[in-house]
């Protein structure tokens, strides 16, 4: 599943060629993927609504238009193409935008867990979520004060995205070892230092991840080359980068978890 680093890079590809232009109409093909409203109301809303921008918010595109948002959470194999001229319509193809410049585009997703909301009240899809972690509402104070008033294991609470907004599997296991956080520790465990160390290492790792355009592991994100700079994440059985100790892999609530033992002593 695409993590933050790789919907923003995602988000800043599909800007400028999507920026200004008019949708003419939209071609749902599994009914499923809109999530909001009905399909319907989605092709009567978003005809003729111009693409004012296209950001990110946590794990969702969002793509602003002239009177409503059009989210896009890609899930496990969502993918976003803007294709040219007479397109070829492919098996997983679930919803197609055509743009008043001959062009498209295209959302496909072949285990059909993606989905697609069209709104003007974002909060109704988006309040729950946490803080961005680039934001100047996640500092380091923030994060100590959150965790300390938890009492749960710092990976499952990490990936909690009504806590902290975008990590995924890849990221908070290379943010707990760069900070020397033992996944399984409890967050109300976590001294001050500890916090402060976190917190730098959860914004480095994501900057990072962003300026590599993210990590081209998943069989259909592609592009980045994060992956090649990995210091434990699917690492298992090979030499921890700091300390040459061989790095395991465990589960952690139910997700596999990449850990150096002696640098994140639990």
């Amino acid at each position: 599943m695409p993590e933050l680093p790789e919907v923003e890079t995602i988000a800043r590809t599909l800007g400028p060629q999507l920026v200004g232009k008019i949708i003419v109409e939209a071609d749902i093909r599994w009914a499923r993927t809109v999530a909001m409203p009905s399909a319907k109301k989605f092709k009567e809303q978003i005809r003729g609504q111009k693409i004012v921008s296209v950001s990110r918010r946590a794990k969702f595109l969002n793509i602003q238009l002239q009177a409503y948002n059009l989210l896009i959470h890609l899930r496990m194999s969502g993918d976003l193409l803007v294709k040219k001229g007479k397109i070829k319509l492919e098996k997983h193809d679930r919803l197609i935008l055509t743009l008043a410049n001959h062009s498209f585009l295209v959302f496909n997703d072949t285990r059909k867990f993606g989905r697609v909301w069209l709104t003007n009240d974002m909060e109704k899809v988006l309040g729950k979520l946490g803080p961005e972690p680039l934001s100047d509402d996640f500092t380091s104070q923030w994060l100590y004060d959150a965790l300390r008033s938890r009492h749960r294991q710092l990976k499952p609470l990490l990936l909690d995205q009504t806590f902290l907004a975008g990590l995924g599997n890849i990221y908070t296991d290379e943010a707990l070892h760069m900070a020397k956080l033992h996944p399984r520790a409890f967050s109300d465990s976590v001294t001050i230092q500890q916090g402060k160390k976190l917190h730098q290492a959860i914004q480095t790792i994501l900057q990072e991840g962003i300026r590599r355009n993210g990590a081209s592991i998943d069989w259909v994100y592609r592009g980045g080359d994060f992956q090649n700079h990995f210091r434990v994440y699917g690492r298992g059985g090979e030499p921890c980068p700091v300390c040459g100790t061989i790095i395991q892999k465990i589960i952690v609530g139910q997700r596999g978890t990449h850990i150096c033992p002696n640098c994140q002593k639990g």
